[in-house]
Order: C-alpha cells, then structure tokens, then sequence
C-alpha cells in the first residue's frame, strides 16, 4: 500500500509530546513491512533541521486557495531517519509555521486548517494518489472534511482516511472563518450536529468532530482508553459522536521504538542487559547513585518519569515521594512542570529535599539521564488521571523496571497486577496496579511491590524478567494498523 501521513509533528525533528514518536515509529514499521510511506508536516522555523538529511525543493509553486484568493508555498523533502518527509512552507504575511513554537497560538486553529488544506493541495497538484491518508489529532481533522466535500470531486475519489485521536482534550473549536477561508463555505450545512457543530456549543465547530464524522476509520491509542472514551467523560464530550460512529472506532496500543528503548543496545546507558544476564542491571543503579550522588544501599530505587501536571496524577507523584522514604526506599523524580504554580512546588521539594541521600528531584528533561534511570530504578511509578496510552511503563517494562501504575487508559492494556490480577497467569503477570486516585491506594500498590523486593528478591527479579520479555514494539500495532487501511481502502462512496 501507498500511505501518506499528515500531522503536525514527527519525531524528532518536530516533536512536543507523544504525537512525535507516533508518527515516525508507525511510519518506519510501515514501511518495514514492506509498505511505501511518506510524511506531510509543517515547516516550522523552530523544528530540529539536524535531523533532516538531503533538504531540497520538491515542489515550488504549490498554490494554495485560501480566503477566495490563493497562498504561494514551496514544498521541500528530505528524509528524517530514513523516512521520506515533505515540509510545507507558506509565503504569507501570516507567517503560519514561523513563530518561534508548535503551538500556543491564538490563530492555532487557522494555522493548521491552512496545513490540511494545504497537504490536501499538494497532493492533489503533485499527483500522487496514496490508498491511505492517516491523519493524527485536531490539528488535521479537516482533511476528510475538504477531501469528500472538494477534493474527491477533482481527482481524489479513491483516496480512504484512517484518523487518529492522541488526546481529547485539545479539539480544534473554531466558527465561521474557517469555513470561509478553506472553501467549505454553506455554514448552514456544516452547523449541524451530524456534522461539524461541537456537541456542546452550537455555535462552534469542532475539528476533531470533523475528523471522526468524516474518517472511514477512527482510532485512539489503546483499547481501553477507546472505551473510556465512548463511555466516560473522557472524550470531552465527544462520546455520543463516538458512540453514533462506533462501527469504525477502535483503539490500537501505541508501540515503542525497540532500537532506541533497549536496554541490550542502549547507547546511553554504561551497563548493556536483557533477560539472561538481568543481574548487569544492578550496576546500572550503582552508576546512577553515583551520578546524582545518592547513598549506596541495598534499598530498593522508584522513579518517576514524565510531565508533571494535572493528567499525570502529580499530586500522587510528590506523595509517591514521601511515601518511598517512609517506607525505607530511594525516589529519583526526572521531569517538567506545565505550571508555575506546580513548578514553584517542586522547586520547593527539591530545595527542602536537596540535603537527603536517598531522593533527587531533576527539574527538566534529559533523554540521556532518563535511560539511565530507566536501568538504574528498580521500580518506576505511573500515578496518572488519565493517560490514553502511556510510553513510560512500557519503557519501564522492557528495562526491568517494574511499573506501579493506576489502573487507566493504556495502563491497563500494559500492566497485570502481581497479586491480583485474573486474566493473566502469575508466570506472565508484570507490575502493580492501583484504581483509586487517593493516597491510600497508591500506598498499597508501592507497599505491595517494596515488601516483594524486601521479603522475597527472587520473586521480584522474576516479575520485573516477566515484564521485559513483553513484546510492546510497533510490530503488532503495526500489523494492526495494515488490518485497518485494508479494511477500508476498498470501501467507495
């Protein structure tokens, strides 16, 4: 199959959260299955242009329609780690992709309504003709709007859509403007609830409504959060758009890049390990001690990885803290605030907390420390409030690095209690699971899984082995993925 992918970030040159990694890890199982694939994304000014090899034009006078007149861009390609990207660059006073971010914009909403119509266009004009258009979020849920409203009449009858939802908080609300602006127009047609208009507001257009109406198929990142989605508030209000369209809407577990998140070939970490000689990854602890200068112990390290804000249950973290210490652990915290206010917290933690040996508080992110506390902790904590998905408990998995998570989203896809989990076999069971969002059951999971690695060693070494010979890459995903386009690029009209 020819699949083309439109989004508004691809790793690692255009990467601000978990979308990034989406994309290009997906795109390279793709084509590894033999399949051909090519990406459409902004030109942004701030993007990493190191990561991009061979950057040339390839498509010079791409004229977009825009607002009754028309917008000039160039098109340029080069390859990203061995994936074939174009990048669109417009020549406007508005200048779209050149603001110094991704995103944060008051015009977020026109900015990528022009990318997807600009993709579209370029498409269209450079005549290539993929079987399957998979577009990822809000930021591009109008491309199956403005392909089976305009496109499929001038010479893209045949092209499918799969549309994926990464996060459904963010959802493009907008009015009027940018149906003018793209040539949807008749806002008589499209204010309509079995259309665009947001559930909520009738009023407002939704964008990520638009996709899941207007896609042939709709996914989100894992089973379970797919049916959180169609059964709790979730979706942000967009369940009953979901359940109306359930026929088509599944979820898919994201997968991890294997040659990257390895800790048999990690290049960041100065101890290499798998299953068989699982002891090597003692020295890793020992070599993160020393590097943030914590006490050398027999006490068992938990980490926690990640962002630090509302949806990653960060209250639970700053007690995870605390609460290891109670009992006798270490606690290394890598991560960033989306908050002033929250970070003015953990400044404060990691002031308070500076002079004792058994914590350290790293306020930021750092790819290289984060492998090595993936092989140096012993455990790692995934307190979240929701998480559609969830990378670093699968990391965690393959590191040996036994997941305590809350029981949510892609949590419980990935993660089956030692103790009391009935679906699976103690030989294949691999973490500590929690459900309620209060101290006392994040208590209990830490306090179950520290007393295994106090009381009982071997059984611990065997659940965290368990855990690493879980296969989380993008291998069935991807296969997931090829069942889907197959299932719908012979639908027609």
């Amino acid at each position: 199959m020819y699949i083309v992918q439109i989004a508004s970030e691809c790793a690692p040159v255009i990467k601000a959260g978990g979308l990034g990694d989406v994309v290009y890890g997906l795109s390279r199982e793709l084509e590894n299955k033999g399949h051909c694939v090519e990406l459409i994304l902004p030109m942004y000014d701030c993007m990493r242009y190191d990561h991009i090899w061979g950057l040339h034009d390839a498509y010079r006078d791409l004229w977009v329609p825009w607002y009754g007149g028309r917008i000039h861009c160039s098109v340029y390609c080069g390859w990203v780690h061995g994936r074939v990207c174009f990048f669109i660059e417009p020549h406007s006073e508005d200048n779209f992709f050149h603001r110094g971010c991704y995103y944060g914009c008051n015009d977020d909403n026109m900015r990528f309504a022009f990318f997807s119509k600009a993709a579209l266009q370029f498409l269209q004009q450079s005549n290539k003709c993929p079987d399957i258009i998979h577009c990822h979020d809000w930021q591009t849920g109008l491309i199956p709007v403005m392909l089976y409203e305009i496109y499929k009449y001038n010479g893209m009858e045949f092209q499918r859509v799969c549309y994926t939802i990464h996060n459904f908080k963010h959802q493009g609300t907008c009015g009027n403007e940018v149906l003018e602006a793209t040539g949807l127009n008749r806002p008589e047609y499209y204010y309509q609830y079995d259309k665009l208009q947001d559930n909520f507001n009738p009023f407002a257009l939704n964008m990520m409504k638009a996709g899941i109406v207007y896609s042939n198929a709709v996914t989100t990142v894992s089973p379970h959060h797919a049916w959180e989605a169609e059964h709790t508030d979730i979706s942000c209000g967009l369940g009953h758009t979901l359940y109306l369209h359930r026929d088509k809407f599944q979820g898919v577990l994201n997968g991890i890049d294997f040659e990257f998140w390895n800790p048999k070939v990690d290049k960041y970490i100065p101890f290499n390990y798998a299953c068989e000689d699982f002891e090597q990854k003692q020295y890793n602890k020992k070599a993160l001690r020393e590097r943030l200068k914590l006490s050398d112990s027999d006490k068992p390290l938990i980490a926690y990885i990640g962002r630090l804000d509302a949806q990653k249950g960060v209250h639970l973290v700053h007690h995870a803290i605390y609460h290891a210490l109670e009992r006798g652990a270490q606690f290394v915290l890598l991560g960033a605030a989306t908050e002033p206010s929250i970070n003015s917290w953990f400044v404060h933690e990691q002031s308070f907390l500076a002079e004792n040996p058994d914590v350290h508080i790293e306020l930021g992110f750092n790819e290289e420390l984060s492998h090595l506390i993936y092989a140096g902790a012993d455990m790692i904590v995934v307190p979240s409030n929701y998480e559609p998905c969830g990378l670093t408990q699968i990391i965690g998995l393959k590191y040996g690095t036994v997941p305590i998570v809350r029981g949510v989203g892609g949590l419980v896809n990935t993660v089956f209690d030692w103790d009391y989990d009935q679906m699976h076999s103690k030989e294949t069971r691999n973490g500590f699971v929690f459900f309620d969002l209060d101290n006392y059951a994040l208590e209990s999971a830490m306090g179950r899984a520290i007393d295994l690695y106090n009381i009982n060693p071997d059984l611990f070494c065997q659940l965290a082995i368990q855990g690493m010979e879980y296969d989380y890459s993008w291998n069935h995903p991807g296969d997931k993925y090829i069942e889907i386009y197959d299932s719908i690029r012979h639908q027609w009209e």
